[in-house]
């Protein structure tokens, strides 16, 4: 006999997927099991078959994003594969703003995200990153495509705060960028691909700079011990 959660026609994904929308809609302080159960026609004691507390199903929230948002393009070059990873992953965040904090402060370790992971460092270390240098250079783009993401979305039912225009006299540089759209969707894409631009514009002077004896070191200032708080530590 099918049981209960079988007839609801019920999967950990779908919990998943039917909180990721609740959470875009009201975002996640308003998230419950009860409203969660509303939601998918069941009652809120059903989903514990599925998630065991709501600490879990934020866990999952995070798990669920990270699936679906990192992406790592195996036949591309390195900087074509981080323009495409910190693309995607972007996108993804952006359709899901109320996910967007929980992904900033949860560490993502799914099985899947792991694989992406080994990919790109696989990727770095052929075109002459070191090991340790590859995982920087991931985690520094992961880091800076979830930071801005959470600068670009407001809160669930909130409107975009509107910047007036400022006084020409006074502040002559701001008043020409709010007219410039400084804040609009259109600002933010420019601002993202300018950043990353100067990040991958960096590492590849990473690269650059290496000399053939180093086995995988930059030769960077803090490399070499000019740097004045003294060698970089191991």
């Amino acid at each position: 006999m099918a049981t209960r959660h079988e007839r609801a026609g019920l999967s950990r994904e779908k919990v998943l997927d039917a909180a990721l929308e609740l959470v875009d809609q009201v975002g996640v302080d308003g998230l419950s099991m009860r409203k969660l159960g509303a939601a998918l026609g069941v009652e809120a004691m059903t989903l514990y078959h599925y998630v065991p507390n709501k600490d879990a199903l934020l866990s999952g929230l995070v798990e669920r994003t990270a699936t679906r948002a990192f992406t790592v393009d195996a036949a591309a070059g390195w900087q074509a594969m981080l323009r495409g990873f910190a693309a995607g992953f972007r996108r993804e965040l952006l359709a899901h703003p109320g996910v967007v904090p929980l992904v900033a402060t949860r560490p993502v370790t799914t099985p899947s995200a792991l694989r992406e992971l080994e990919t790109a460092v696989a990727i770095l270390r052929a075109a002459g990153f070191g090991t340790r240098e590859a995982f920087h250079v991931v985690n520094t783009v992961a880091t800076f495509t979830t930071g801005h993401c959470l600068a670009e979305v407001d809160p669930p039912g909130a409107a975009p705060p509107a910047l007036a225009g400022p006084d020409p006299a006074a502040l002559p540089h701001l008043a020409e960028a709010v007219r410039d759209g400084l804040g609009t969707p259109a600002d933010h894409e420019a601002r993202f691909a300018f950043a990353l631009d100067a990040l991958i514009d960096g590492f590849a002077r990473v690269l650059a700079r290496r000399s053939p004896d180093e086995g995988g070191r930059a030769s960077t200032p803090s490399a070499q011990g000019d740097h004045q708080g003294g060698p970089a530590s191991a």
